[in-house]
């Protein structure tokens, strides 16, 4: 069971990325342990989690982007900022190799804005960044852990590396108390990127159509409940309150790889559809097989899911099947 501190009571917060799965799950979770939540919002997604469950009205809304340095400054300042949650990026894989420009501008240059403010002010105790498993690259040992090198090689990863390494030069440069989150694939309610492989396919079924693979569904990847890791922000962010853990990355998964078919088919079989996925083989540039060891996170924070795949699929499912009708 995870147990946070009440310290998060009247604690002064920033959340970037409000408006992604995790990002809505994170300030819905923070504002509810009563903290003072403060969010950059650069575009207003409608359908949202973090508006169709009135995230916003609970939480301070700053309009701009994370590539202005001195919006993101003046936000740390005025509301007297003392963790941040850095979850801001541009996230699709297929975007990033059509616009790589505007990738590299969004993941690196708002990561040494979100980190160089963090550096300035005078209240920042806890800076907590989000990474991803794709940063390790195509590597013959699996599963990654925390030791392994940074070998990314295409757009989206290496911008994702490039802010991964951002923080560390931040840690060991200037003593910033900054950590990483490195997770698998991220799923749960309120996600509508329906590329990903599965609110498509939850979306697909609801519509009685054949689900779409875009790759050969052979590649295998970790995929973790939303609050599961949200519990992790948090818990990492509370390490680096209390002075611990500081400049440190943490993988973070269900150490339960799995194919794009066999995702699929749970997904099938949790919404009682017998239609057949039609599989694409488009995909490019993408690594075909990545999963996290769990082990330092569980031993130096003391992380244990509270949810498994089955179960997490359940609740999302159900999201879906609310919001989506």
């Amino acid at each position: 069971m995870v147990i946070f501190l009440a310290a998060w009571d009247s604690k002064n917060v920033l959340i970037t990325g409000a408006t992604g799965l995790l990002g809505g799950h994170l300030a819905a979770k923070l504002a509810s342990e009563g903290a003072n939540a403060v969010a950059i919002v650069r575009d207003d997604v409608p359908k949202c989690f973090f508006y169709l469950e009135d995230i916003d009205k609970q939480v301070s809304v700053v309009r701009g982007s994370l590539e202005d340095y001195f919006l993101v400054e003046r936000t740390m300042n005025e509301y007297e900022i003392e963790a941040v949650f850095h979850l801001g990026a541009q996230t699709i894989v297929g975007t990033a190799n059509r616009s790589p420009l505007s990738t590299f501008e969004a993941n690196i240059k708002g990561t040494w804005n979100v980190l160089e403010a963090a550096r300035s002010s005078k209240f920042i105790k806890a800076v907590v960044a989000a990474s991803t498993d794709k940063v390790y690259g195509e590597s013959t040992k699996l599963p990654y852990t925390e030791v392994d090198p940074l070998s990314a090689n295409h757009p989206y990863d290496v911008s994702k590396a490039c802010a991964d390494m951002l923080c560390s030069s931040y840690f060991k440069t200037y003593g910033l108390p900054v950590g990483v989150t490195r997770c698998g694939n991220i799923f749960g309610s309120g996600d509508l990127n329906f590329n990903r492989i599965i609110p498509g396919t939850i979306r697909s079924l609801l519509k009685k159509e054949r689900p779409e693979i875009r790759s050969d569904g052979k590649m295998v990847r970790d995929y973790v409940y939303v609050e599961d890791i949200v519990d992790a922000n948090i818990l990492l962010a509370e390490k680096l309150l209390s002075g611990k853990e500081k400049g440190e990355a943490f993988n973070f998964s269900y150490g339960e790889p799995q194919s794009v078919l066999e995702v699929v088919g749970k997904v099938s079989k949790a919404m009682d559809s017998k239609l057949e996925p039609r599989i694409l083989n488009q995909v490019q540039n993408e690594i075909p097989k990545q999963y996290l060891s769990n082990e330092k996170a569980k031993t130096r924070l003391n992380w244990k899911a509270k949810w498994n795949f089955d179960a997490g699929l359940k609740k999302t499912i159900s999201w879906y099947e609310k919001y989506l009708k």
